[in-house]
C-alpha cells in the first residue's frame, strides 16, 4: 500500500501545469465578452495521498468542472471561494494552503485560465514543501511554517480584486503576493497598461512611490526603503508587470513583495498613488477615480 501511494503521488507531482497560461489570458483579454523537515514516511506519503485525493479530481474528473460550472448565477454573481484547502502539521513543521477559484463569470475561458492558475501555483507550493521535508535527516525538525491563502480585496459592481499570498516562516520571514484584478462588466482582466493611454505611467508612478518613500523615512526614522541613489540596491521604478490592484476607494495601489523593496523587518510593503497624479495618464475613470 505505501509503495501504491508513492507511485501515486509521482503521478499527481506529473501532472501537467497549464500550458501557456499567460497566452490563455490574453486570448481572454482579446475576446469580446459574451451577453447574457524529511518526517516519518507513512505520515508524509499520507499527506501527499490526502491533497492528490482532492486536488487531482480537478484535473481528471470531468464531472468536477462540470458541476463548479453549473452553480446557480442569478444576476450574474460572481463569487470566490475556497476550492482546495490541504492543512499539515507534523514535527514542527506546518503548512496550510488554501486555493481560490473564481465563478460566475459568462467568459469561461477567463474564468478557467485563472482557476487553472491558482491551482497551478497551490501544485507549486506543496510540491516545494514536501521537497524540503524530504531532504531532512531522520530526527532533525523541520521548523518550517508555510501559509498560502487569498484575500479579496475590491469587490464591487465593477471590479473584483483578488490578492494570493504566501507566508513563510523558517530562518526568516518573507511574504510574497499576486493580484488579479477582473473588470465584471466586460469580463477581462485588468493590466496596468490596459489602464493609462501609454506607457508615461511608468516613470509618474514611479517617481511618486520614491517621494513616498523618502518622506516616510523622514517621518519615521524606523522605515527604511531602498531608495537612495548610490545603492546598487535601490528601488529604480516599475515595468508593466509590477504587482497592482485597485481598492475599495477606486485607488490604484502598486505592491511590494517582502525584500523586494525594503529590509525584511518591513515586510510587504505598498503605496497608494493618489489619482490626481495620473489621472491624465487615465483612459478613463470608471476603475480609478
Amino acid at each position: 500500500m505505501e509503495r501504491k501511494l508513492k507511485d501515486l503521488r509521482k503521478e499527481y507531482l506529473k501532472t501537467p501545469i497549464p500550458k501557456e497560461l499567460k497566452d490563455v489570458v490574453q486570448a481572454a483579454l482579446n475576446e469580446k465578452p459574451r451577453k447574457k523537515p524529511r518526517v516519518g514516511r507513512n505520515i508524509l506519503v499520507s499527506a501527499a495521498a490526502a491533497l492528490l485525493i482532492v486536488t487531482a479530481s480537478v484535473n481528471i474528473s470531468p464531472a468536477v468542472a462540470k458541476a463548479m460550472s453549473e452553480i446557480p448565477i442569478v444576476d450574474k454573481v460572481i463569487k470566490v471561494i475556497t476550492f482546495v484547502e490541504w492543512k499539515e502539521d507534523v514535527n514542527n513543521s506546518s503548512a496550510v494552503i488554501k486555493t481560490p477559484a473564481i465563478s460566475g463569470l459568462e467568459n469561461k475561458q477567463l474564468e478557467n485560465s485563472l482557476n487553472d492558475k491558482y491551482l497551478s501555483e497551490s501544485k507549486q507550493l506543496y510540491k516545494e514543501f514536501t521537497d524540503s521535508m524530504s531532504k531532512l535527516k531522520e530526527g532533525e525538525k523541520g521548523n518550517i511554517s508555510v501559509e498560502s491563502g487569498y484575500e479579496i480585496l475590491t469587490d464591487n459592481e465593477t471590479i473584483l480584486s483578488v490578492q494570493r499570498y504566501t507566508d513563510t516562516i523558517s530562518a526568516s520571514s518573507s511574504t510574497e503576493s499576486q493580484f488579479d484584478t477582473v473588470d465584471k462588466k466586460n469580463e477581462v482582466l485588468l493590466t496596468l497598461n490596459s489602464l493609462f493611454k501609454d506607457d508615461r505611467y511608468l516613470q509618474v508612478i514611479s517617481k511618486n512611490i520614491k517621494e513616498q518613500m523618502k518622506r516616510q523615512m523622514a517621518e519615521d526614522p524606523e522605515k527604511i526603503y531602498w531608495v537612495e541613489d548610490d545603492d546598487l540596491t535601490a528601488f529604480r521604478g516599475i515595468d508593466e508587470n509590477h504587482n497592482f490592484y485597485i481598492n475599495k476607494d477606486g485607488k490604484l495601489v502598486i505592491a511590494f513583495n517582502s525584500y523586494e523593496a525594503a529590509p525584511g523587518y518591513m515586510g510587504a510593503v505598498e503605496f497608494i498613488i493618489p489619482t490626481k497624479v495620473i489621472s491624465e495618464l487615465l483612459v478613463g475613470d470608471q476603475y480609478i477615480h
